[in-house]
């Protein structure tokens, strides 16, 4: 059996990492990794393979960055070359990214099959072009791996098929229950004690210029409690220095480069909270135990809210700083760990895909 398994974007590469190592026990199997280079540099690429034990990948088909009809464009156009050349019997294809849908589209009409790998999940906000991508690539699967019960529910409502479904758990925390071990071994290099982590990428936060000067104004006046680390995504960061920024005259705020992954889950697990706008966070945090404060109108992950640590707040930037402060008083939700996040679940698709 020829396994092929598209990544593309930094969240992919948590997410393949298990399954193909969960894959590799079996016998018959052959694996091929094709990167889409749609995050391509070291910070945001390279040192995930390394710590994350990924094998250098047999295919990089280099696309960069670009619009989101430039980006998808060039990766059909380039895949399209590599799948009729393997013939794979099933591609594997991960999260909600451009990548993905861009696999999926190529493999459909080339009559491959695929399996998507956290399928169902949804914000029901199509203004998301993630949103887009999940619902595309999961009408065209064949295979679809769901990280909750909700993600299930998703799809029969949309028609599909419930023998194509498979609750197996969520990916993503199998490699932070795998490496965690190694995260708690770094050193804190001069971290604070107490401190809050900070990560923003979504356009609708960073784009809007008015928007992203409101929020770091809030968050100016958080930092002169607690200092705030915010490791800034290139996009981010350009959008920062646009509207005249600068950290250095805000001594809450500790401006760093983009972390690999060992050593964002370090700060992750030691922080007094998170606020973010990426949904994986949302996901290690529930399983972390670690408060996270959302700055977004909607999640496609609402366990992390009715089970875990989430809470939603939108852009209501008062309400950032009051839910921010209950924690600081430590006043924290109670949650829990949800159904099958234990580490296992690429072990579950393993045994579908090859059983």
């Amino acid at each position: 059996m020829r396994l092929l398994h598209v990544v593309g974007a930094r969240p992919n590469f948590m997410k393949v990492s298990p399954v193909w190592r969960a894959l590799s026990t079996r016998n018959g199997v052959e694996q091929v990794l094709v990167h889409t280079g749609q995050h391509y540099d070291v910070n945001m690429s390279g040192v995930f393979f390394q710590q994350l034990s990924i094998p250098a990948p047999d295919v990089n088909l280099g696309v960069g960055s670009g619009s989101h009809a430039q980006q998808t464009a060039e990766i059909m156009a380039s895949f399209e070359k590599v799948v009729v050349g393997c013939r794979p019997d099933l591609v594997l294809v991960y999260g909600d990214v451009n990548s993905t849908v861009a696999a999926a589209l190529v493999c459909s009409k080339l009559q491959i099959r695929v399996a998507h790998v956290e399928a169902g999940l949804r914000a029901f906000d199509r203004t998301m072009p993630e949103e887009i991508n999940r619902v595309v690539t999961d009408q065209l699967s064949d295979l679809l791996f769901t990280p909750s019960a909700d993600a299930n529910a998703n799809l029969e409502r949309e028609g599909i098929a419930s023998g194509k479904i498979h609750f197996v758990g969520n990916v993503m925390i199998d490699t932070l229950i795998n490496l965690l071990p190694q995260a708690e071994r770094l050193p804190a290099n001069g971290v604070p004690r107490h401190y809050i982590l900070l990560t923003l990428h979504r356009p609708s936060n960073v784009d809007d210029a008015s928007t992203l000067r409101e929020l770091l104004e809030a968050l100016v006046a958080i930092g002169n409690r607690v200092p705030i680390i915010f490791p800034v995504h290139p996009r981010t960061r350009q959008r920062i220095d646009d509207l005249g920024f600068k950290a250095g005259e805000h001594r809450g705020i500790l401006l760093f480069e983009p972390k690999p992954y060992l050593d964002f889950l370090n700060l992750q697990r030691r922080a007094t909270a998170v606020i973010t706008d990426s949904g994986g966070i949302q996901e290690e945090t529930t399983y972390l135990g670690v408060p996270c404060l959302t700055v977004r109108e909607n999640t496609e992950r609402p366990i992390t809210i009715t089970m875990g640590t989430n809470t939603l707040v939108g852009r209501d930037f008062a309400l950032l700083r009051g839910e921010l402060e209950r924690i600081l008083d430590g006043h924290r939700k109670p949650h829990q760990v949800p159904p099958l996040w234990d580490g296992q679940a690429s072990e579950r698709i393993a045994g579908i895909i090859t059983g």
